[in-house]
């Protein structure tokens, strides 16, 4: 499997972090106190055939024939919980305890890509408060 090292830590399924999501296993992990993200297999293509069906409505708005800059996006893990890295805000969305969780993690990704875009397009996400507070025309 490609990328199966994590700065010290051996990774040895894809869905490892998500049976130990309490173990840290690198020094990395063990000083800051919590999961890195990105710890299983980035390079895995995701499965069309698992697309929520409000990805499937937003490519076909969209007009595209794929994720492309979703492509990265995955489930990862802040303090144990199931969370999302944001890039645009550069910290971790953690998923609400009402959003039951499936065990496949090609699953779990398309929640999470849902639920970025979803949280993206809130009126509550910072950059629509900077867009607000910073807009000239």
């Amino acid at each position: 499997m490609a990328g199966t090292q994590y700065r010290g830590s051996e990774i040895k399924d894809v869905d490892q972090f998500l049976d130990d999501a309490a173990g840290l296993d690198s020094e990395r992990e063990k000083e800051i106190g919590q999961h890195i993200g990105y710890r299983y297999d980035v390079n895995l293509v995701p499965d069309y055939t698992k697309l929520t069906p409000y990805l499937k409505d937003y490519m076909e708005f969209m007009g595209w024939e794929d994720l492309n800059w979703l492509e990265d996006v995955h489930m990862g893990y802040e303090e144990g919980e199931a969370a999302i890295f944001d890039r645009n805000i550069n910290g971790w969305v953690r998923i609400p305890d009402s959003v039951e969780l499936p065990k496949n993690q090609q699953d779990r990704d398309m929640i999470a890509r849902e639920l970025l875009l979803k949280w993206q397009m809130s009126p509550d996400h910072p950059m629509v408060v900077l867009n607000k507070a910073y807009r000239k025309f």
